[in-house]
């Protein structure tokens, strides 16, 4: 039994700590993969260092969780003591449930609530903009108050009561009691509320998400908008730095413990047989000097942070909405495009320009937080469809053509589409096609140049599928010789068909966990989009030799620059939009997210050209003998309410089969 229990005991510590074991392990690959270790080194600390979006981000988490923290302990310990002082039982119980609250209830729920909340009181003050860094604090610091609470409650209620009222007696005013008495017995369990506080405040993701404004991104969102592409290395990197210095931390506070536990003992020891009342241990007089600390920190940064947002003399301030890992950011010696315009800006006017630049992982995502009129953009990249929809909804501004003359250098093939007839609202940025992803070592090249290889029995557990439905939908019907824009149920029951047939060979159903499995070798087969190829071109195995073909019809995408009806500064984002297709910014955008580009100085460049090769170039900018028609045929447009229903149920029913 003892040796079961052990070997219990070790597989639940290997299945804890193994992916924290994975992660140190590959933030030291040479390589960019994040499935095959090629040697050992420090690339990806350099990139972290060089990288000062993440930096920036690093920043706005540790500053926002060090004044949640600091706060919500204030006012979790006053709490605890006004509940405990209560003289009405029924009260306490009732506060007590009242506290809980926040712990149970589902953090999207409370993400949601309060937006709704902070747009609710903006548009009753006439503000522009509902959420910012105060609306992001205030949430944090609505969420740690509980676990505050909870941890000085049960010391409050362990202590002994008569202690204040022999200090009280002895001289002491009621606060005089509760600083020299109360605290210091407390002390231990405020700092544990604090540091849970500032973990929690440092690992939100849900109700950051929806609560944050724009220019303030936290760490856990730009990770989760990386997710548009993979998540770069360069983030283990940073996970394991934080996970050391924790470590650190914890060696450090135990090792304190044990060596100064003795001493205290035996001074207490020495102090009661001389009658006299033991002093306040080290361990709490250093408790206490940190939470008195930590708590001075965050008022100064608190102050610090009010003092730059209020301001009267600030920059223009432009703020841009785009994908993630959607433009060059100066990583890997590219060039970072954001602080290209603000140099650029400032030598051009002579002014100062501050660019907030944050990220969406989905157009859907995007959509919501624009229409619920609780941030305000300036500059926005939504995809075609998506273009259409807001069109539609008055969501978009016309844009004015005389601040932005490098229009001129957008393709013929890429005006006059479906999503923007009359060009009047959007400049294209970006486009790509959808194709079939192969590993020339497992699959046989006469199975390629169609979709009928997604469906082949010879490669079963070897395929992967999207997961989604319109394009894991669309390869169907794409098969199928169907409309992928079709209203009414008939092609997409039969595509439900193809799809359930093709289930028996589908080893997995996938976004971003395509990477990995196709750079390793773990998968044969997958749909995806053309610029990504080109991403795991970069990271395959030794054993692995990736190849790419588009099968007709398929899937064609553009992302455009737009200009959203709550813009502050219209001319400001012309201007931007402007630098963003000039010659050398629109040649870092295009090497570095790897998508063909519809700007003419980017495919007729020779530097670009030879940069990205002659493969590249024969996949990113085929003849495709009529592009507009092919796209105006084959793109997915935006959907009736009732028919994304309608497939939403179909995909359930895929996926529960």
């Amino acid at each position: 039994m003892k040796r079961a229990s052990k070997i219990f005991t070790a597989l639940m510590f290997i299945f804890l700590f193994a992916p924290i074991a994975i992660l140190l392990l590959f933030s030291f690959n040479e390589a960019r993969s994040l499935s095959v270790f090629s040697g050992f080194s420090l690339k990806w600390y350099r990139e972290l260092l060089r990288d000062t979006e993440t930096l920036k981000t690093v920043r706005n988490t540790l500053v926002l969780a060090v004044c949640a923290a600091g706060v919500s302990t204030v006012m979790g310990t006053a709490a605890a003591v006004g509940i405990h002082r209560m003289r009405s039982r029924y009260l306490r119980s009732a506060l007590d449930m009242v506290t809980n609250i926040p712990m149970i209830n589902p953090d999207i729920i409370t993400g949601i609530s309060m937006m709704l909340m902070f747009v609710f009181v903006s548009r009753l003050l006439g503000l522009a903009n509902s959420l910012s860094f105060v609306t992001l604090l205030i949430a944090h610091i609505t969420f740690c108050l509980p676990y505050v609470i909870l941890q000085v409650l049960p010391k409050l209620r362990q202590m002994d009561a008569s202690l204040p009222e022999a200090a009280m007696d002895l001289g002491c005013t009621p606060w005089g009691a509760f600083w020299k008495v109360e605290l210091p017995e407390l002390m231990p369990a405020i700092v544990t509320g604090m540091i849970m506080a500032f973990t929690l405040s440092l690992d939100d993701f849900v109700i950051s998400y929806f609560t944050t404004g724009t220019g303030f991104q936290t760490l856990p969102i730009r990770i989760y908008n990386m997710t548009k592409k993979t998540v770069t290395p360069d983030m283990y990197a940073l996970a394991t730095l934080i996970f050391f210095v924790i470590l650190a931390l914890l060696l450090l506070s135990n090792l304190t413990d044990s060596e100064d536990g003795q001493k205290v003992r035996a001074a207490r020891r020495a102090k009661r047989a001389a009658g006299r009342r033991a002093p306040m241990s080290p361990r709490t007089r250093r408790i206490l000097y940190a939470g008195g600390g930590t708590l001075a920190l965050a008022a100064l940064a608190a102050s610090l942070i009010f003092a730059v947002t209020e301001t009267d003399d600030r920059p223009p301030v432009l703020n841009v909405y785009n994908w993630g890992e959607y433009i060059s950011d100066g990583s890997e010696g590219s060039m970072d495009v954001v602080k290209e315009f603000e140099s650029w800006y400032r030598q051009q006017y002579g002014r100062p320009v501050q660019v907030n630049y944050t990220t969406f992982a989905s157009n859907e995502d995007m959509y919501a937080k624009l229409s619920s009129g609780a941030v305000s953009y300036d500059v926005i990249i939504p995809s075609d469809y998506m273009i259409a929809r807001m069109i539609a909804e008055d969501m978009l501004l016309p844009l004015d053509f005389d601040n932005i003359p490098n229009a001129q250098y957008i393709s013929d093939d890429f005006r006059g589409l479906y999503y923007d007839p009359d060009n009047a609202y959007s400049v294209p940025y970006a486009y790509g096609v959808v194709g079939v992803i192969y590993n020339a070592n497992v699959v046989d090249q006469a199975d390629t140049g169609t979709w009928d290889l997604l469906w082949n029995e010879k490669y079963a557990g070897q395929i992967l599928q999207f997961n989604n439905s319109r394009d894991a939908f669309g390869t169907a019907m794409y098969r199928a010789g169907l409309d992928v824009n079709a209203d009414d149920h008939g092609p997409w029951d039969r595509a439900l068909d193809d799809l359930l047939e093709q289930r028996s060979v589908v080893r997995s159903y996938v976004m971003d966990e395509v990477y990995n499995m196709m750079e390793s070798g773990e998968a044969a087969v997958a749909p995806y989009y053309a610029g990504d190829y080109f991403t795991m071109l970069d990271a395959q195995a030794d054993t692995v030799d990736l190849r790419f073909y588009y099968p007709e019809p398929t899937n064609f995408y553009i992302d455009a620059m737009c200009i959203p009806s709550c813009c502050q500064n219209k001319e400001l984002a012309e201007t931007f939009i402007n630098f963003m297709l000039s010659e050398g910014p629109a040649i870092a955008n295009a090497e570095y997210t790897y998508y063909a580009s519809p700007n003419t100085l980017v495919y007729e460049n020779q530097a670009y050209i030879d940069y990205m090769g002659q493969e590249a170039m024969d996949i990113l900018y085929p003849d495709w003998g009529g592009f507009t028609e092919k796209y105006n045929a084959y793109a997915y447009r935006n959907l009736p309410f009732d028919t994304l229903n309608y497939i939403n149920s179909l995909w359930e029913t895929l996926k529960i089969n």
